[in-house]
């Protein structure tokens, strides 16, 4: 039975663990502020034994960092890719420029299923949904001056995964940038490209191979890559609930975990290099307990079931993306509302990472006053929450990830 004596001395060495974190960064000093409640602050008679936890300790219910956005704010991104690499890089530069804090690369379809632009079925669909990448020099144009030690990069690619990211290696190490400096993710989800999408190239016991192989390398070389973006967004955008968004994606996550460990790999090894991908979709107050329900669950699976010991492996560290199937075509300016209200959820849930969807994607690929509007929100939701007064949101920055 935890006591409130108990309670208070695991809250004073949080309390000194946060103070230590955040000497680092700038805080507010214009506001009496508290940073954490706890049943300390309820009657006497509460139930001590709380199952929340502080946020950055298991279960993680309330956020995967002990200081969460007042340490480091989500990672910003755009979803940007389309017709040559050259035009591509011209857009990530127009992003970076307007404060963009990360790159989330689409591919077009016939990369996604590992065709060259000039096979007979990639005709009419090259650069169309993405950039079309067919060799290492499309990969060089794509981050053409771009310091790939100072970003992370996010790239939804499955089918091909693994061979995109030794291009993605192979230009770094061209701009001097070792492997271990990289940042970033691939998504490589197989699995849910049989169930929602459809661009898979091998059968799944072979994609599993190349999964867990993945797995093995990064592990060893890349270590701060994520090697899988596990897809529950892709799924609900097929039509799942919010719940079977969670179940289909967690059994999914447990089938790639069980082939690496058949194949004598280390939880604690591979399992931080796992992160996903999630949506957010209008049911604002549903939204945000579904992420700290999920956090909670992944945890618990993680720990008991696979018997991690690294928190790392143990969190779910998590990407969103607005929901684009709720945007109309039809008075397209009230995406806009959709779009606000979708990412506030998120952040109010504690997500990691975030793209927001562009008003007019119902319509045609982004302009670049949409693009900016998009990112604009989430700056503006971080600087009027007063979670980071440091952001201008009228002002560009270029922005070097810590």
């Amino acid at each position: 039975m935890t006591t409130r004596e108990d309670l208070q001395l695991s809250l004073d060495a949080y309390d000194a663990k946060v103070a230590k974190a955040i000497a680092k960064f700038p805080e507010r000093q214009h506001l009496s502020e508290k940073r954490l409640y706890t049943p300390l602050d309820i009657d006497e008679k509460f139930d001590y034994n709380s199952k929340l936890g502080f946020p950055g300790q298991y279960p993680f219910t309330r956020g995967v960092q002990p200081t969460m956005y007042r340490g480091r704010l989500w990672t910003m991104r755009a979803y940007a890719g389309f017709a040559t690499a050259e035009e591509t890089n011209a857009r990530y530069k127009y992003l970076l420029q307007a404060g963009q804090t990360g790159l989330s690369v689409a591919m077009d379809l016939p990369t996604q299923i590992g065709l060259d632009s000039d096979a007979p079925l990639s005709e009419g669909e090259v650069g169309k949904v993405g950039v079309a990448i067919d060799s290492l020099a499309d990969m060089e144009k794509l981050f053409e001056g771009i310091p790939l030690d100072k970003v992370s990069t996010s790239m939804t690619i499955n089918g091909p995964a693994a061979v995109l990211l030794a291009m993605y290696v192979a230009v770094a190490e061209k701009q001097g940038v070792k492997p271990e400096q990289l940042k970033g993710t691939i998504q490589n989800d197989i699995l849910k490209e049989y169930i929602a999408r459809g661009t898979y190239i091998f059968p799944p016991r072979p994609s599993m191979r190349l999964i867990t192989d993945t797995f093995a390398y990064c592990s060893q070389n890349i270590p701060k890559w994520n090697t899988i973006s596990v897809g529950a967004y892709h799924i609900r955008e097929a039509g799942a609930s919010e719940v079977q968004e969670i179940a289909f994606a967690f059994a999914n996550a447990m089938a790639y975990i069980d082939a690496a460990i058949k194949a004598g790999q280390k939880v604690d090894d591979f399992a931080p290099g796992i992160s996903w991908i999630f949506t957010a979709g209008l049911n604002f107050f549903s939204e945000i307990a579904k992420f700290r329900a999920a956090r909670r669950l992944w945890a618990r699976i993680m720990k008991e079931r696979y018997g991690a010991t690294v928190p790392k492996a143990q969190m779910l560290r998590v990407h969103v993306h607005t929901a684009g199937s709720v945007l109309t075509a039809q008075q397209p300016l009230n995406n806009v509302a959709r779009i606000t209200w979708q990412a506030m959820s998120a952040v109010l849930a504690g997500i990691q990472s975030m793209a927001c969807c562009a008003y007019d994607e119902a319509i045609a690929l982004p302009t670049e006053e949409s693009a900016t509007l998009a990112l604009r929100t989430q700056q503006l939701i971080a600087y009027e929450s007063g979670v980071a007064d440091t952001i201008d949101p009228m002002a560009g920055s270029y922005y070097v990830e810590a």
